[in-house]
């Protein structure tokens, strides 16, 4: 259960999705790339990369939370989906709970402020860096 105010945005059970826009916006990346981006980025930044949640089933994505308008003025290469909002264009972004039943969802990196979300240009130049 999620007792900190400045984490009002994580649900208290189960799984939510969340507007991109809002609170934050996200860079999806697919499978092993995506875990494999997530494990990086966390070695850059000595352990604590941001907000990550991952997805067990399906495309086994990997949602780097980002901070609102931080992918924009980038390019990033195939197999990034960038969830924005904009003029005529709606992201939603899955967010679980920090404990009890969120199937197919978790965290990979969990919060620690409602405001520690992953830098979009760090993890821009995680893309890009030899592994």
């Amino acid at each position: 259960m999620n007792t900190e105010s400045d984490l009002d945005w994580i649900p208290r059970a189960g799984i939510q999705l969340r507007k991109a826009g809002v609170q934050f916006d996200a860079v999806r990346m697919d499978g092993d790339h995506g875990r494999a981006l997530a494990d990086r980025l966390a070695r850059m930044t000595g352990g604590v990369p941001g907000s990550i949640v991952e997805e067990a089933n399906g495309r086994r994505a990997v949602y780097f939370l980002v901070p609102v308008g931080s992918t924009s003025h980038r390019a990033w290469p195939d197999g990034v989906t960038r969830l924005t909002a904009a003029p005529n264009r709606i992201s939603y972004i899955p967010v679980p709970a920090l404990d009890g039943l969120t199937w197919p969802l978790t965290w990979r990196y969990r919060p620690t402020t409602g405001d520690h979300l992953v830098h979009a240009r760090l993890l821009h130049a995680a893309l890009h860096s030899p592994e």
